[in-house]
């Protein structure tokens, strides 16, 4: 990796091999961007696997909300496995019980499914009821990798003072910048100490058109811009 890491979703196959040859250094998959995201299949993780090198963070998800229930919950416990078996490097996931605080309860769980691969807490932490708590929560889980945010709901643009509070708190290793990431925030962002970026729509015309090479190349210089 030189400099900073660069985070790209990848839907599939031509997905990946663009990103990797934009020079990004990791694939977050996911499947329905329409909801944000959800699980994909194993055959697409193994597919990937089979044309990129590049580490597969792979969502566990299974509906549009932050919630989980204890049969979806059982349901990505038992689809860990395999998509594990099949490439993952990782994984992303993340709760939020229906009074909006981080579900440390079904979060945990999945946590000991995954061990011992890392996993990244994904954006229903810039979702919670009380952001500051919920930070708090996660941050102190095992095996934390990353954590997905843009420090508000509405997006990075809005959540800076956030990102840099934390930042200043000694926690920018954790921060994966992502969530409405535009290019002029890349500079503010480095300048905190973040050195992990995430970026989705920004790498393509549209979510119905793949990745492109060279949009991830832009990127890729972007963020190595120190």
């Amino acid at each position: 990796m030189t400099g900073s890491l660069l985070e790209v979703i990848a839907l599939d196959v031509r997905d990946a091999v663009a990103a990797e040859e934009g020079g990004a250094d990791r694939l977050e998959i996911v499947a329905d961007m329409s909801v944000g995201g959800l699980t994909p299949a194993a055959e697409t993780v193994a597919a990937i696997a089979k044309e990129s090198a590049l580490p597969q963070m792979v969502m566990l998800r299974c509906n549009a909300g932050f919630t989980v229930g204890p049969e979806e919950l059982e349901g990505l416990e038992a689809e860990v496995r395999a998509l594990a078996e099949a490439g993952a490097a990782g994984f992303v996931f993340g709760f939020l019980d229906a009074e909006g605080a981080v579900d440390l309860a079904a979060t945990e769980a999945l946590i000991q499914a995954v061990t011992p691969l890392p996993w990244t807490f994904h954006r229903a932490v810039d979702n919670a009821a009380d952001v500051q708590a919920s930070w708090r929560a996660v941050r102190l889980l095992p095996n934390l990798a990353t954590v997905l945010t843009s420090g508000a709901p509405s997006g990075i643009a809005a959540g800076l003072p956030v990102l840099r509070a934390r930042a200043e708190a000694g926690d920018a290793p954790l921060i994966l910048a992502g969530g409405g990431l535009q290019p002029h925030l890349v500079p503010p962002l480095l300048d905190y100490g973040v050195r992990a970026f995430h970026v989705g729509s920004a790498v393509r015309e549209s979510w119905s058109h793949p990745v492109d090479a060279a949009l991830v190349r832009r990127w890729r210089h972007l963020v190595d811009t120190i």
